[in-house]
């Protein structure tokens, strides 16, 4: 059978400094999938190369097996802590194990945590107009169920 830990380290082989994995999973029947991300962004040619990379390494005759390589959309929460160093500076929804949903702006990632600026519309007393009120928030990983990019048309 093949194992994870087989695929981690063909993709490994052919990492650069800007890629990075995201998740490799092998179910019984031998589908594998590999997600890799980079901090430039990932082609579809690159994503070639490492299932090229791990096909090649692979015996088909000796066992059967499917293989998808590709690199997290938008709409995949982050996996790990690079992908949080990654989206510093942006927008980004957190939705906490309590049930809370945040969207603000990631201003840190550490081993610890992140930072997240939120911003949001209320009334303040005195004042006929609601007012932004900016406030940053703290949240452990062990606090957070998912967090993924807030996609914005503006």
């Amino acid at each position: 059978m093949i194992n994870k830990e087989l695929i981690q380290s063909l993709i490994e082989e052919k990492l650069t400094d800007d890629i990075f994995i995201v998740d490799i999973q092998v179910s019984p029947g031998n589908a594998i999938s590999v997600l890799l991300d980079s901090d430039n962004g990932l082609s579809i040619d690159q994503c070639i190369a490492f299932s090229r990379q791990v096909e090649h390494n692979l015996d088909r005759d000796a066992e059967d097996f499917e293989l998808e390589v590709s690199s997290p959309g938008l709409t995949h929460p982050f996996k790990v802590l690079r992908q949080y160093q990654k989206n510093i500076g942006r927008e980004i929804e957190i939705a906490t194990n309590d049930g809370d949903k945040h969207t603000g702006i990631l201003k840190e990632a550490g081993e610890n945590g992140i930072i997240l600026e939120e911003s949001r519309r209320e009334r303040v007393e005195g004042k006929k107009k609601k007012v932004t009120v900016t406030e940053t928030l703290q949240f452990s990983f062990d606090k957070i169920r998912t967090a993924k990019s807030v996609i914005s048309f503006k």
